[in-house]
């Protein structure tokens, strides 16, 4: 059975039928490297003899479930997959070869860090990997990580990390510190439950996981999202008091079945990068009907900082990408508890408003239950949204509308009517375009 830690030839071969590799960068004319460290060229004699590789990576294009893209191998047997500075020349030439043709970039990454025998110039290689990442970012490329054992050092911090989209394997050991360097136990699960991972993956399911990845990454939509067919109520509410109501009922439908019944698949990212994950939004892209389009719904609790910075990750990916997004809102709000004070909200807040209003793609909203005051709207297209009838949208609840304008909680369904909450009302108002069809999506290409 495939490992964490299957050498990196072996790996290429079960997750590419074709590939071909490019060919290799000039070995160093000093034996002992540019140190001259003692006895550095036995060392890569016994590492080479003993992999049968001339460098710590293997790279070349390969076609991965009908996709092509460029694959960078790191072989950890090889001096511990260590960066030098050959191992940073052959990254650049691919990740160059990867903008010249267009296609993405697949890292599988097993390193213990820098090269030591080296030295500095082994760790100058880290900020030159940082730049091929970026120029491919700039191009609108992906660039999919998969994190094998062990991945640390600046592998971790530059193609781990730096990817966009990063799959961990089941048992690997990730963090920037090595096992030698503090005791081991730091592992991907770790990593993941911090969101700096997007989906932890057993060995086995990588090559189906990464096929998908790389069609969902490869094959945007043109044009805006269609708005989903709305799963609940098929009738308005009456009253503000009643579509509060229906918005928080129990068993009103939630994100999980609107993008379950939108998507014919779909694959999730997580965590906001930077330490947290919100359980209650739920981002990634989905294939329907062959094309793809990256989702952020809110799926009925209070959103937190790392909520808002996944969802805004998302949108600024798909936007580079050139993929439409469609955003489900149902909130009842920003949490507002010291934690989520602690960790940035109004920052975080302000950041999804932002990305969503930088994208060049089309965003595409649709309200499917509470849209409690800014923490929904920060998810929302303001001139693209629209809203099932089991939703509503308010500056502040009713209640809290109601004690603070009158003095009085007993004033709440009255207030209800007084804000105009109801999906009509959001469409007389002109906040939302239109009530969202039970019989099939709204094609937004043949709305004015």
């Amino acid at each position: 059975m495939p490992s964490a830690r299957e050498p990196a030839r072996a790996l290429v071969a079960r997750l590419a039928p074709v590939f071909t590799e490019f060919p290799g960068a000039a070995r160093p004319a000093a034996v002992d490297g540019p140190l001259a460290w003692p006895g550095y060229g036995g060392q890569l004699a016994r590492a080479e003899e003993l992999t049968g590789e001339r460098e710590s990576v293997v790279c070349g294009l390969a076609e991965i479930g009908g996709v092509t893209a460029v694959v960078v191998a790191f072989e950890f047997g090889f001096l511990g997959g260590s960066l030098g500075t050959r191992t940073g020349a052959l990254v650049e030439q691919a990740f160059t070869r990867a903008r010249e043709l267009g296609v993405p970039v697949v890292s599988l990454v097993a390193t213990g860090g820098s090269r030591m025998q080296e030295g500095t110039l082994a760790l100058m290689q880290l900020p030159r990997i940082a730049r091929q990442i970026a120029l491919t970012r700039e191009a609108g490329l992906p660039h999919i990580a998969v994190l094998r054992d062990p991945t640390t050092g600046g592998g971790w911090a530059t193609l781990g990390a730096g990817a966009d989209v990063v799959l961990g394997l089941r048992g690997a050991q990730v963090g920037f510190a090595g096992s030698r360097v503090r005791p081991p136990g730091y592992s991907v699960t770790h990593q993941f439950a911090a969101g700096l991972v997007d989906q932890l993956v057993p060995p086995e399911e990588l090559r189906p996981r990464l096929e998908r990845w790389l069609r969902l990454l490869t094959t945007p939509l043109t044009g805006p999202a269609a708005v989903p067919p709305a799963l609940g109520s098929a009738t308005l509410p009456e009253t503000g008091w009643d579509a509060v109501h229906r918005a928080r009922a129990p068993g009103r439908p939630r994100a999980t079945q609107y993008l379950a019944a939108y998507f014919d698949w779909h694959e999730p990212i997580s965590g906001d990068r930077a330490g947290g994950v919100d359980p209650g939004v739920l981002c990634g892209f989905g294939h329907r009907g062959g094309v793809t389009v990256a989702y952020a719904a809110q799926d009925g609790t209070a959103t937190r900082p790392a909520g808002f910075r996944t969802a805004a990750r998302l949108v600024r990916l798909a936007d580079r990408l050139g993929v439409p997004v469609l955003t489900l809102v149902d909130t009842p709000g920003a949490a507002n508890d010291a934690a989520a004070e602690k960790a940035g909200a109004g920052a975080a807040i302000a950041d999804m408003f932002t990305a969503v209003a930088e994208a060049r793609v089309p965003v595409t909203t649709l309200l499917i239950g509470e849209g409690g005051s800014g923490g929904a709207l920060a998810f929302a297209a303001p001139d693209r949204m629209w809203a099932a009838p089991d939703s509503y949208l308010a500056v502040i609840s009713p209640e809290l509308a109601a004690a603070i304008l009158k003095r009085d909680p007993a004033q709440a369904r009255r207030t209800a009517d007084e804000l105009r909450l109801r999906p009509q009302d959001l469409v007389e108002l002109g906040v939302a375009r239109g009530i969202a069809r039970f019989d099939r999506p709204v094609d937004q290409a043949t709305v004015g």
